[in-house]
């Protein structure tokens, strides 16, 4: 278990770790209302997909508290909105919605049985709170267990002394614990493999420098921070056995979508013969999109590249173009890592089959 948790649930209220403040502050910030937290999504209080998903269904849950609706369908008409709010908060990682059509779905699929067998609709929407809050709470312990069995089954692409290169953050901090690539590589630590980690900046943000940098050190795995750039030189270099990351969404066909520069580190990687793995669990696949090209990439403000920690280093007036990710295509991803296997092409059909057989 990790000496920290992004999210955490106490007293009918929401802590979200403030990951604007690391390395330098350790700081948990207090949510009682949704669109508090649908604004602690967009401004980055919380980030990663699967921390994201999880933050939301918690904040659908502060929904249904806050909830005065007189009748059943006036309170799933509540939830409903505050789940619109919460999905447009960061539209690109699709854990967030699919944590939110789950809710709202089983608050649906109950509302009928619920209300025939409810002495009022107040006691009928009593119970519809507390089952959005098991859910929630189900969905915190089942990132938890998915992301550890995702770390165990890539244990079998990982070498007993290894070299490995990740972008981004995608460790605890990104979700409840373990996290996808980083998670990966910390099992790998515990099971006494002897194993390096070079860590992409991650610009424009620095989540790889600032928060990659500080879950390593936190659990003792040897590291050492590169700029974006450096990438290619690292491969020809340094004998790296593998690229990790993790990514926001899997469209049906393979294609990936994560932070902005996974893209390039695939085309190095692919350069170099450096397989390319993909850590994510089967939430962040989307089966309801035939290729990358339909994912929605989110763009950000211009602020996040003109400043850094609020000191200007463009011109004033600089034109700004700022995606947030970028779309690595299928055929260089050498394979995907869930909880529920390891998938190797041709991804449009073993996906497929992933998700209808389990």
């Amino acid at each position: 278990m990790s000496a920290f948790r992004s999210i955490e649930w106490k007293n009918d209220r929401l802590y979200l770790l403030d990951q604007r403040q690391l390395p330098a502050e350790t700081t948990y910030c207090e949510y009682t209302d949704y669109p508090a937290v649908a604004q602690a999504i967009q401004t980055m209080v919380v980030r990663g997909a699967p921390a994201i998903g999880v933050t939301a269904a918690f904040g659908l849950v502060l929904a249904a508290f806050q909830s005065t609706a007189a009748t059943v369908d006036g309170f799933l008409a509540e939830i409903q909105s505050a789940g619109e709010h919460l999905i447009a908060a960061r539209p690109t990682a699709v854990n967030l919605s699919w944590a939110i059509a789950h809710l709202l779905k089983i608050a649906q699929n109950i509302d009928t049985h619920t209300a025939a067998h409810a002495e009022s609709d107040t006691a009928a929407i009593d119970s519809l709170k507390q089952t959005l809050l098991a859910e929630a709470q189900a969905l915190y312990q089942a990132d938890i267990d998915a992301c550890k069995q995702l770390g165990t089954y890539a244990q079998t692409l990982i070498p007993d002394s290894a070299t490995v290169i990740h972008h981004c953050n995608t460790g605890s901090l990104a979700a409840v614990d373990y996290g996808t690539a980083l998670g990966i590589i910390r099992v790998a630590h515990e099971q006494g493999k002897q194993i390096h980690v070079f860590l992409d900046e991650t610009r424009p943000r620095l989540q790889g420098a600032s928060l990659s940098a500080y879950e390593m050190k936190a659990y003792g795995i040897p590291h050492t921070v590169i700029v974006d750039g450096a990438s290619g030189y690292v491969m020809s270099t340094r004998a790296v056995d593998a690229c990790l990351v993790g990514c926001d969404r899997v469209a049906a066909n393979g294609d990936v979508a994560n932070k902005i520069g996974t893209y390039n580190l695939a085309l190095v990687a692919h350069a170099h013969n450096v397989p390319f793995y993909v850590a994510c669990p089967t939430s962040t696949l989307d089966m309801t999109l035939a290729s990358g090209q339909e994912i929605n990439i989110e763009e950000r403000a211009d602020t996040e590249i003109t400043q850094v920690k609020g000191q200007q280093i463009t011109p004033d007036n600089t034109p700004v173009f700022n995606p947030a990710f970028d779309v690595t295509p299928a055929k260089y991803v050498s394979a995907i890592i869930t909880e529920k296997g390891i998938i190797y092409p041709p991804y449009e059909q073993n996906l497929k089959a992933l998700m209808t057989n389990g």
